[in-house]
């Protein structure tokens, strides 16, 4: 039988001034110190947390029923081609196995409907837990709303979305992306010695990545005087897009000295008409990316890319601790973020060979 875990939505307040759904407490022991009864594998979430929110969610009626009697949904949002996703669906999938629970899996491939379509029919198969990679930052209140009915805590990765922390979901768990973009804007400023001019590729327009990424490496370049961003256009994180902006940059700015793009994906179209035009990556003209693909980091360890900040998608551990936590009675940050590793000349080649880069 079900375990109760949300309030439904009519007793939801009194529920939350009665139980403490939702707790505002001091900050768990350390990053990743999880207070269940032990994951699936010891640690593992630890070596993937930087830090936690002290806010937390609190399940007001813990499950005396083990995770690995459960049935754990996991909604993709898109297609495993991309090397991030297929790394973030391997992780998860692992972590359930490791737990002993079943995994209902969909991939909505992008498409806004089909997520919802997806997350409904898993709730409507009688999941226990739901993982969400949301596609965009709103769209996904109803589905949201009817697992809070049914009790189903969501866990949130790599996106936020609108909603409620321990209403409509117990935890986001994602990298920070302003300061990626605060570590990038360093990296470049050691790779041009802080001088000269920058051109910036940018994700998809109003998209909560894009827009941080973008705001945090200008904040961090603004405080070099000898460097000013001349040229920011939007490739959608798209490599033909990011070759076809890179041309027009370059035509319009032939003497930019260094190149920021918020994905590897489009760092790598940026490659291509950089050597079109007859510019040599990493001597003409320096690049900074963000991910932590293997083909940008294979660049990186030959000297075309400066360095590569990670977007870490190795939410398992984390998302199956937050889960176990909950269901145990335990304290749930409401917001954990990812450790990104930043990849250099140094350590591209061993990042490559021990698989860290995806």
């Amino acid at each position: 039988m079900k375990q109760r875990r949300f309030s439904s939505p009519a007793t939801a307040l009194a529920s939350v001034a009665l139980l403490g759904l939702t707790a505002c407490t001091a900050p768990l022991d350390s990053p990743g110190s999880g207070g269940g009864s032990g994951s699936a594998e010891p640690g593992a979430a630890s070596q993937v947390i930087e830090r936690e929110s002290e806010e937390t969610c609190t399940n007001p009626t813990p499950s005396d029923t083990p995770i690995s009697e459960m049935v754990i949904g996991f909604s993709q949002s898109e297609n495993e081609q991309n090397p991030f996703r297929a790394v973030e669906t391997a992780s998860v999938r692992q972590a359930v196995e490791e737990a002993g629970a079943e995994l209902v899996y969909t991939n909505a491939n992008s498409d806004q409907a089909k997520q919802l379509s997806d997350i409904q029919s898993m709730i409507n198969q009688g999941v226990d837990a739901l993982i969400v990679a949301p596609i965009s930052a709103t769209g996904l209140q109803s589905a949201f709303a009817a697992a809070q009915e049914q009790e189903i805590p969501v866990v949130t990765i790599d996106r936020q979305t609108e909603g409620t922390p321990c209403e409509d979901y117990i935890t986001f768990m994602g990298s920070d992306f302003y300061e990626q973009g605060v570590r990038a804007a360093e990296a470049m400023v050691e790779a041009t010695g802080g001088e000269g001019t920058i051109a910036e590729i940018q994700g998809a327009p109003g998209s909560d990545v894009a827009t941080l990424r973008t705001e945090g490496f200008s904040d961090e370049i603004a405080e070099h005087e000898g460097l000013e961003i001349v040229a920011q256009q939007t490739g959608n994180w798209s490599t033909s897009e990011a070759q076809e902006v890179m041309g027009q940059i370059v035509s319009a700015n032939p003497e930019v000295d260094g190149v920021y793009t918020h994905s590897d994906t489009m760092a790598l179209g940026a490659l291509t008409a950089l050597n079109n035009f007859g510019k040599v990556p990493g001597e003409d003209v320096q690049i900074v990316s963000i991910d932590g693909t293997a083909d940008a980091v294979q660049h990186v360890a030959s000297g075309a890319i400066h360095a590569v900040v990670e977007t870490n998608p190795r939410f398992g551990p984390a998302a199956i601790q937050a889960l176990q936590d909950w269901f145990s009675g335990e304290e749930v940050s409401q917001e954990i973020i990812m450790k990104d590793a930043l990849y250099t000349e140094e350590n591209a080649q061993e990042a490559l060979d021990s698989g860290a880069a995806y």
